[in-house]
């Protein structure tokens, strides 16, 4: 059973892969539904609506002047996120971006101090943190069941064939592996370790190798936090990993199954005990979880939400902004 959602009408911009996934969720979240689209390519934005029926507009202005638009959900590529979500707070739109929810740290507190001069809501869309998987091992830490966290190790690797045009590998698109799924990593490690009362890492190292193009291929790093807990994370495009995460702590370890991100599978192994597997499939197709999460505060009338802080999203943009500089990657946009 769905929890009660406020109706909410959205704006989405965007309207690619991800955005589809967002759409479908819609579906299932009661109230909410899909009034509008705006896309840079007028046919793709055409085709998108004629599956979930939408109006299209053909520029971004027209959409956020929609008065049958409540909130704005932004799937553009990273290098355009800064630029919709300030339209988007300006026209006092509340907004929920596509993580990392823009492509530098420099933006990400321009957007941030935006969204707090204008009052309006403003969230990274890390899906992952709001699934039933991720809510089980926070409460298992917060609970103390593996004792202090020591360390947290994963890895997020995928092959992916290289071109050159694509978001994933294009500088003035922020490409890179770091920026599109290294987030997941770093958002995990800093909100496992402050689970405990941690703040922000106080050092990193990394190493790494760069595509063609010069955005990260590939690359290993470690955090440290002050009283001894790292994170250790080995993330890239080039190459095949369990795609597991681990947290060990005194007592125990919690593994979020493969693929980490997105799983729906969580154990629980306590020194000495039998070992603790629980399947937490998805309602739907894992969206509808942050759907609500926002949708909830929108409605409660707040600017962010608390279990995913505008904070910790600058604190990760700042973080991995000092990665990219140390690796050596530079956006033409910087």
């Amino acid at each position: 059973m769905s929890p009660h959602v406020t109706p909410l009408r959205w704006g989405l911009v965007g309207p690619g892969t991800i955005a589809r996934r967002f759409a479908d969720a819609l579906t299932v979240v009661p109230g909410a539904r899909l009034t509008a689209v705006y896309g840079g390519r007028p046919s793709h934005a055409e085709a998108f609506a004629a599956h979930w029926p939408a109006t299209v507009h053909h520029e971004l202005a027209a959409l956020l002047a929609d008065p049958q638009v409540d909130a704005v959900y932004v799937a553009t590529p990273h290098s355009a996120h800064a630029e919709a979500i300030a339209a988007a707070l300006d026209a006092g739109k509340p907004v929920l971006c596509e993580k990392p929810l823009v492509a530098t740290a420099a933006q990400a507190r321009a957007v941030v101090a935006l969204a707090g001069e204008r009052r309006v809501f403003l969230m990274e869309a890390l899906w992952s943190r709001f699934l039933p998987s991720w809510q089980q091992l926070r409460a298992w830490i917060e609970a103390g069941e593996i004792g202090t966290v020591h360390t947290v190790q994963g890895t997020f690797c995928l092959r992916l064939p290289f071109d050159p045009a694509s978001r994933l590998f294009a500088p003035a698109l922020a490409g890179g592996a770091l920026l599109d799924i290294g987030v997941y990593a770093l958002s995990l490690a800093q909100w496992v370790i402050q689970a405990q009362g941690s703040g922000e890492p106080e050092g990193f190292d990394v190493a790494g190798r760069l595509a063609p193009t010069g955005v990260d291929l590939h690359l290993a790093t470690q955090l440290r936090w002050a009283g001894g807990a790292v994170a250790q994370f080995v993330i890239g495009f080039d190459g095949a990993a369990d795609n597991a995460c681990r947290i060990h702590g005194q007592r125990g370890t919690i593994t979020l199954q493969p693929n980490f991100w997105e799983c729906t599978r969580v154990t629980l192994q306590r020194r000495g005990e039998p070992e603790q597997t629980l399947e937490l499939p998805f309602r739907h197709n894992g969206f509808e979880y942050q759907i609500e999460a926002a949708t909830a505060c929108i409605a409660a009338g707040q600017m962010e939400n608390a279990a995913m802080p505008l904070a910790q999203t600058l604190a990760v943009a700042e973080l991995s902004d000092a990665m990219r500089q140390r690796l050596g990657v530079r956006y033409p946009f910087e």
